[in-house]
């Protein structure tokens, strides 16, 4: 530490003094523009008189927000010092009293302080950089504790300075692990700080007019949000889909860019290596090289991502599960994104249970998608979830399947009229949700119509990424009793959003709120299953209840429905004999046991700056997958690996994360999903039931298979009882006569 110091000493970097400061700017200001302070009332009125959740302009509000936006500039705690904090104290009972008044001038003062301190540090940071005779430490015994609520704000100057050269190192040996070599290493970081610098200089004052209103929204919930015109421009495309990439939505965090979700169905989502909560570092095109994006701007990061079909794309990552210390690198071929071309899709499992067969049928759910321009023009062949599956349904019923799987893991939603139509394939006539207004008037017009077109056993598959529509949906067939729902706590996205124009830009609010048949609402809790899997995402980082502001769960009135009691009965002997089999089957247990071995890892609060330890904590990351993958090898009786290299080479090394489905947050449900894209659907269809054919499903999709054994072993509980049933009236009529 006392070699980096007295290094900027006798640098002389006055910037590096001036920097800190409290009166010093980097650049000239960013100020407020003309227009801004109208759209900022607009704004306000807006959520005071449409918003789900009502809430008084006052001084709790205004404390909440000046803590929002402060989190929002400096959400890693990077930059700001304890005395900008200090500061900014000055407006903790008054920014409600400007927003009455438009005045957003705090928002841009705050701004451009984070903005001084982070040039500061950057060009500290380059100069550290540029400054052949310092070396960094790898053979200490230091670490550095990087989630910031595990941190304080920096007391002064000195104190950023030590969590600056911990974090440097830190990249540093993510860089020589990742096979660069020292000096390319310190090019690659001076080439990152040197961008981020220009993020910041790049900003203007639309940027802080967005977040600013941004940091209002969010108090009222986590999927309210302003749309400047020139990030409406990209929110139409992202809604569209009608560009070609990778189908993932990303988010921000700290200087990073994130997976929120997966498209299902997608390329990422195809290719299998990107996983929710991912962190993207580094974008290339095919074999060019990488192009560091750490700080970069998030549509600038996307439109690096974004390229013409059948081109490669290269991500650099730093995986959310597992050892997230190192960063790797995959390869996926963009493709346009359709929905409705990611059609339900069947297939047949052939379950032994307790030495029967069965037969079953699984309908994989993908989203809850309509052509809504068909659906519009009269179109009798238009294409929607509900036909399809119908047509699978029949198609399963004729192959005399003994029951049917629906999967609706990583179903982020769509749309609510699907959720309702398909919930009318399964139950007879009676009501499917309801849903709440911003005035509290509860609507129940979504109802099922006909009679079921499929009344046999039947079980619905969830996990954390099942989201919206999907809740609607599961949630239903659990309250009428015709499904038990097996799988995981799904997301808990229970409410509606629209956006309207303003007169600069759009507003996405929060406008009513889902509540199933039993009054229940979805949001938040989501949809418990009534026989619980192991999770694949981590809960307490993925989910509503996971976001600030959220809404809560409550209760409104039961709606009266035609519930049946058929199955509850089998709940608690179907978990018993589930938890038998996860420590009995060898690729369930081991699934398992990855779930475990990476939730461990997950738990560490710091990381080691010693280049060493870093190298072994990698290895043993290695080697507990490869002795976890030897243990399920050795107990299907299969010929185990060799040892770690012949692991490696190959290629079951690269599935690092435990993580082997899609994922994140859920589709609003306000109207039928609209996706665009050019797939060709029969041949798309064709080419997966080909594939399939010689797929274990036990070991690609350990969960799936699990899934049939509950149905199978439920059809025989139900035969079970049904012909104890049949036996005692039986018997009853025979002691009458």
């Amino acid at each position: 530490m006392r070699q980096y110091l007295s290094m900027l000493t006798a640098l002389g970097l006055l910037f590096v003094a001036m920097a800190w400061h409290p009166n010093t700017v980097a650049n000239t200001a960013i100020k407020t523009e003309d227009g801004q302070s109208s759209v900022y009332r607009e704004v306000l009125e807006r959520l005071a008189s449409r918003h789900y959740r009502t809430q008084k302009v006052d001084d709790r509000l205004s404390e909440r927000y000046l803590d929002e936006y402060i989190g929002l500039l400096d959400a890693g705690k990077n930059y700001l010092l304890q005395s900008d904090i200090d500061e900014f104290e000055q407006w903790r009972l008054k920014l409600d009293d400007l927003a009455k008044r438009g005045n957003i001038k705090p928002g841009f003062i705050m701004f451009n302080r984070l903005r001084d301190r982070a040039i500061a540090q950057l060009q500290s940071n380059i100069a550290v950089l540029d400054d052949s005779e310092f070396q960094f430490d790898y053979q200490g015994q230091k670490t550095i504790v990087l989630d910031p609520d595990d941190r304080e704000w920096f007391t002064s100057p000195d104190a950023a300075s030590v969590f600056w050269e911990k974090r440097m190192t830190d990249a540093m040996i993510r860089l020589l692990l990742n096979e660069k070599d020292p000096e390319e290493a310190r090019e690659l970081l001076t080439k990152r700080y040197k961008n981020q610098m220009k993020q910041f200089d790049q900003r203007d004052s639309q940027d802080v007019f967005q977040l600013y209103v941004n940091a209002l929204g969010s108090l009222y919930d986590p999927h309210t949000a302003y749309f400047s015109p020139r990030t409406n421009e990209n929110f139409k495309i992202n809604m569209s889909l009608s560009l070609t990439g990778i189908g993932a939505e990303l988010t921000t965090e700290d200087d990073y860019t994130k997976v929120s979700r997966l498209i299902s169905g997608g390329p990422a989502d195809i290719q299998g290596s990107l996983k929710a909560e991912d962190k993207i570092v580094g974008v290339g095109q095919s074999d060019n090289d990488i192009v560091d994006v750490v700080g970069w701007r998030l549509d600038e990061v996307v439109e690096l991502i974004r390229g013409e079909k059948d081109s490669t794309v290269r991500l650099e990552i730093i995986p959310s599960k597992g050892d997230s210390s190192n960063t790797k690198t995959i390869s996926i071929v963009r493709d346009k994104v359709k929905l409705e071309d990611k059609s339900a899709q069947s297939k047949i499992l052939e379950i032994d249970m307790n030495g029967q067969q069965y037969k079953l049928g699984v309908i994989d759910i993908p989203a809850f998608y309509m052509d809504f321009e068909a659906y519009r023009a009269r179109d009798p062949e238009y294409k929607s979830t509900t036909r399809d599956v119908y047509n699978l349904v029949e198609e399963l019923t004729e192959a005399k399947v003994d029951g049917i799987v629906l999967d609706l893991r990583n179903n982020g939603g769509g749309s609510l009229y699907e959720a309702t139509s398909l919930t009318d394939l399964f139950i007879d006539y009676g009501p499917v949700v309801q849903i709440r207004d911003a005035k509290q008037k509860v609507y129940r017009n979504h109802r099922a119509s006909r009679r079921a077109a499929y009344s046999g056993p039947l079980i619905v598959v969830i996990n954390r990424l099942s989201a919206s529509a999907s809740e609607i949906f599961a949630g239903a067939l659990q309250d009428y009793g015709r499904a038990l729902i097996v799988g995981t706590q799904t997301f808990g996205k229970g409410t509606v959003q629209d956006v309207t124009a303003l007169s600069e830009g759009q507003l996405k609010m929060t406008i009513s709120k889902f509540y199933r048949v039993s009054g229940d609402s979805t949001q938040h809790r989501g949809v418990i299953p009534d026989i619980a899997f192991p999770s694949l995402h981590d809960i307490e980082k993925i989910g509503e209840s996971e976001q600030d502001n959220a809404l809560p769960w409550d209760r409104i009135h039961r709606v009266p429905h035609q519930a049946q009691d058929q199955l509850s009965p089998f709940i608690a002997p179907l978990t018993k004999s589930h938890l038998e089999r996860r420590s009995a089957d060898p690729d369930l247990a081991s699934l398992v046991e990855k779930i475990e071995l990476s939730d461990a890892w997950g738990t560490e609060k710091s990381l080691s700056l010693n280049l060493d330890n870093r190298r072994a904590r990698s290895e043993r990351w290695d080697v507990g997958l490869f002795e976890l993958e030897n243990r399920r090898l050795v107990a299907k009786g299969l010929e185990p690996y060799a040892d770690l290299t012949a692991w490696k080479d190959s290629g079951e090394d690269a599935e690092e994360s435990t993580d082997s489905e899609a994922s994140e947050q859920s589709t609003d449900d306000s109207e039928p999903q609209q996706v665009t894209g050019d797939t060709d659907v029969e041949l798309a269809l064709e080419q997966a039931k080909e594939e399939e054919e010689d797929e274990d499903i036990a070991e690609s999709d350990p969960m799936l298979f699990e899934a049939g054994k509950v149905l199978s072993e439920q059809i025989q509980l139900q035969t079970q009882t049904n012909s104890q049933r049949l036996a005692l009236m039986k018997k009853t009529e025979e002691t009458s006569l």
